[in-house]
């Protein structure tokens, strides 16, 4: 091995470590650690950033990496995109003030503890001050990465890399004006779909067992993950053999913990599947949250709601809770899972009017990261775009502008990610159904391994050797393109439905 490379690897892998530590850390302060903890764990995990940033931005490090970026004779395939992607990541650090990067992981420690309160009792004027602060650090953090057109460009950079907003916004006009006509239409069926087995009233040891019967199902390794509870679901990866997954529960709403945690799977799913040889390299970490989110999206939706799932899961529905499940067939089922109702909660919106969500997320932190929306008047704004795009009004602040961790969490950016990871979820399902022989029959008999083994050869083995777009395009022969997403909804809803016309 070439020895600068060896210095590289070795100096790199003890950042992936600390890196790896410092997830335990969010990790725990989500599902175990004691309220009063807050404070303390603030101050690790500024610690934590910025040790670790400080070992990413030493200009040894850089040196070393330029070097082999301009001489990279000798190196292997896999070891030059290392070093392609070391050096992004290299070139990305030193633009951040170490100052900066502490300051971040401090505040936004202790505004996700206060968005939890506040979430709990609806009350957006107690977290105010904390998105104040947060919004403020991101806008610093735009303007040190630098950027041609708008801030918004240099934090989605930090989700996708290479999308700007001037290509995210043509996207986004497609799928928006293509839902109008979809959910037009659904709103003017005749048919209508009955939800209310969902609401029986499941018990919450009874969903767990179930959830944690699913993820192992389609392929989940016990023996390296693991569910807890949260306020907000979500997938941690610590490393392809610890994942740590949450949700939460409602005994009068069965796919809040169900089709959260084949979600989260999806998420699991991808970590697991990433190569533990290269562990501590760019070749064993997902290339962009787009392409993370298709995942997710992928299985709970395009697999968990379609009627092959239904077949699979509904005898264990009865088997695990009998009489709840009186007078309900597989069909009733699966009709009710794939109701389009809208909702003002995401996490709980179907498959049609989900990426409406999205569109009014991405609009309103646009408008705060350039300074055109102020943090007092979003829960006005909230309510009025969600009445305007999905024709509901959020009842509380709970409900509505507090009811996601992300901006909490400093995680301004992420919100189109959701949008595009259904996009690429779908062009790879169709390409899935071309290459996997009898995929839906494999479903309904609970045959994942084809499902998951297509996954892993053509997403997660590739780790980030391939840009988002390109990976796509290698796994289904097409560029990316929202019209797999439209014509999915069409067929599937069409059906549900009785559309015959669009």
């Amino acid at each position: 091995m070439n020895p600068t490379y060896k210095k590289l690897l070795d100096r790199w892998l003890e950042i992936s470590a600390l890196a790896s530590a410092a997830g335990v850390c969010g990790w725990d302060q989500e599902t175990m650690m004691p309220p009063r903890g807050v404070e303390a764990r603030a101050e690790q995990e500024a610690a934590l950033s910025g040790v670790i940033h400080d070992k990413v931005i030493d200009p040894a490090l850089g040196e070393m990496l330029r070097d082999l970026a301009k001489n990279p004779s000798g190196l292997s395939e896999s070891q030059r995109v290392c070093v392609r992607e070391w050096l992004r990541d290299y070139e990305h650090s030193i633009k951040l003030p170490p100052e900066l990067v502490r300051e971040m992981a401090r505040v936004t420690s202790l505004s996700q503890a206060a968005w939890v309160k506040a979430r709990k009792a609806s009350d957006f004027k107690a977290f105010g001050p904390w998105l104040e602060r947060v919004v403020a650090l991101k806008r610093r953090e735009a303007d040190a990465l630098g950027y041609k057109v708008c801030r918004y460009d240099a934090l989605l950079d930090n989700y996708e890399p290479g999308m700007t907003v001037a290509e995210l916004d043509p996207i986004i006009q497609q799928v928006r004006e293509g839902l109008v006509p979809i959910v037009r239409a659904i709103k003017g069926s005749k048919i209508k779909v009955d939800d209310a087995i969902l609401k029986r009233g499941y018990p919450e040891a009874g969903q767990e067992a179930l959830c944690k019967e699913m993820m192992a199902a389609i392929g989940v390794d016990p023996t390296a993950a693991r569910l807890d509870r949260s306020a907000h679901p979500f997938c941690c990866g610590i490393a392809p053999t610890d994942v740590r997954i949450t949700t939460r529960y409602d005994e009068r709403w069965l796919p809040q913990s169900l089709y959260g945690v084949i979600h989260e799977s999806g998420h699991a799913l991808y970590e697991q599947g990433l190569p533990a040889k290269h562990y501590g390299t760019p070749l064993a970490e997902a290339v962009s949250l787009g392409i993370h989110e298709s995942q997710s999206r992928f299985w709970e939706n395009f697999v968990g709601r379609s009627m092959p799932f239904v077949r699979f899961i509904f005898p264990r529905l009865r088997k695990r809770f009998g009489k709840i499940l009186a007078g309900a067939d597989a069909n009733s089922f699966y009709r009710a899972i794939n109701r389009v109702k809208p909702s003002a909660i995401r996490v709980e919106a179907d498959e049609v009017t989900y990426n409406l969500h999205i569109v009014v997320r991405y609009e309103l932190e646009k408008g705060l990261l350039d300074g055109k929306i102020k943090v007092k008047d979003l829960p006005a704004l909230w309510n009025e775009r969600m009445r305007s795009y999905l024709g509901v009004t959020p009842r509380n602040d709970a409900e509505g502008v507090l009811q996601d961790t992300h901006w909490a969490q400093g995680m301004i950016a992420y919100f189109p990610t959701y949008l595009l990871g259904n996009l690429n979820a779908a062009q790879l399902l169709h390409a899935l159904k071309r290459d996997v022989h009898g995929a839906e029959a494999h479903i309904a008999k609970g045959e994942f391994a084809p499902i998951l083994g297509w996954l892993r050869k053509n997403v997660h083995q590739h780790g980030r050797r391939y840009k988002p777009a390109e990976l796509i395009q290698r796994a289904t022969g097409k560029p990316p393109s929202a019209q797999y997403f439209l014509d999915y909804l069409k067929e599937k809803y069409g059906e549900i439905y009785r559309i015959e016309r669009w």
